[in-house]
């Protein structure tokens, strides 16, 4: 009888991201609790910092490459890259290689580890074959699709999908949902009117749903959301999506006393 040779887990380097970081960490840990629940060796690259969208996005290239460098070299023995946030998955996997692209050294290396790299749940669905979670959350939630996730990384079926098959949830779509919620990183700062107008139409959008709490795959928008809803007295808790599918909502929603805020 010949005996099967075990597969062997996929070894993911986890993309913490600095707001996950600084603001809410519940998240990271419960993106490597998904990932070691889809069959991933998970590991935390120590020597990670910002993926250095804020300095591209103000045109700043030399530092921009200089932070890519670092976290080329941080994550390209990894068979993937995986990030809680499509802004930043996106800023590997699309612009790395761009800003590098007459390199001779660094073009390809950035090649190589952008090509790995992936949103959280675009990961968990689209590499792994995660068709399901055992999470249980009772309410009714509805979900904001992230920009640069949506349109840079097609992050879209992908979480409604998971969020489907979560006990005691009930997803009602929100109008709108494609549309910004005036985060955009450094868009917030340049534009503070449009900015505020943008998240106050969102906020609206969000409490005409009834739902009780808003979801999303990026930090900086339920950030932004949250602040929004939180200065209007509005009572819709506001989670990334990842707490949701991993069971782990006992931290305080986003904006609430507590830790983990």
């Amino acid at each position: 009888m010949v005996e099967e040779t075990p597969q062997k887990k996929p070894r993911v380097g986890l993309f913490v991201t600095c707001l996950v970081d600084l603001f809410r960490p519940s998240v990271g840990f419960a993106a490597i609790r998904l990932l070691e629940q889809a069959g991933c060796d998970v590991e935390v690259p120590e020597a990670q910092t910002c993926c250095g969208q804020p300095a591209y996005n103000s045109g700043d290239f030399a530092d921009t490459k200089d932070i890519a460098r670092n976290t080329i070299r941080a994550f390209e023995g990894y068979d993937y890259v995986v990030a809680p946030s499509g802004s930043c998955a996106g800023m590997l996997r699309e612009h790395y290689a761009e800003l590098f692209k007459e390199d001779a050294e660094w073009g390809p290396r950035a090649h190589h580890v952008g090509h790995r790299t992936y949103e959280l749940v675009s990961f968990l669905v689209d590499v792994m074959g995660m068709k399901g979670v055992e999470a249980h959350f009772d309410g009714t939630v509805t979900y904001h699709d992230s920009c640069s996730g949506l349109r840079e990384l097609d992050v879209k079926q992908q979480p409604r999908s998971l969020l489907g098959s979560v006990a005691g949830l009930k997803l009602t779509e929100l109008p709108g949902a494609e549309i910004c919620c005036g985060f955009g990183g450094t868009f917030c700062i340049k534009y503070p009117d449009i900015s505020d107008r943008m998240v106050s139409d969102k906020a609206d959008d969000i409490v005409k749903t009834g739902a009780q709490t808003l979801l999303a795959g990026d930090l900086g928008c339920l950030l932004n959301m949250a602040g929004k809803l939180k200065r209007r007295g509005e009572k819709v808790q506001v989670r990334h999506v990842a707490e949701v599918l991993a069971g782990m909502t006992d931290t305080p929603a986003i904006g609430e006393p507590g830790r983990g805020n």
